[in-house]
């Protein structure tokens, strides 16, 4: 049973760093490419970014490129999340999901495109 669990969350200022971590057990993590997402109440979970089962391809949403980073470390199981300048509109509880990797093509963009979740962690940028 593949289980994901996130750390890092919490509560920053307004121009702050934070850096979310997501370790994946129960399967093969480099058989995953790895996403992030967030939401908040009453609405859909947004997509965050994406990185492939190698750490050779990356994505990101237009609302946090140039300010987060995603990598991984097959070797220690783990996909991180490096939040920079962080802004009020970024708070959410954020969500770590494995999907696995295929020869089908897909945008890693939309959360049916992932097989696993976490249960979340909390970002909350005070203004």
């Amino acid at each position: 049973q593949v289980q994901l669990v996130e750390s890092g969350g919490g509560l920053v200022q307004n121009g702050d760093s934070l850096r979310l971590s997501c370790v994946l057990s129960g399967h093969i993590f480099s058989n995953y490419n790895m996403g992030w997402f967030r939401q908040v109440p009453g609405k859909e979970r947004e997509f965050v970014a994406h990185i492939r089962w190698d750490g050779g391809n990356t994505d990101y949403a237009d609302s946090v490129k140039g300010r987060f980073t995603i990598s991984r470390d097959n070797a220690k199981n783990t996909v991180w999340l490096q939040m920079s300048n962080l802004k009020p509109e970024d708070t959410a509880a954020y969500y770590c999901a494995a999907g696995m990797a295929t020869l089908v093509w897909r945008e890693w963009t939309m959360p049916t495109d992932y097989n696993y979740w976490g249960q979340g962690t909390q970002v909350t940028v005070s203004s």
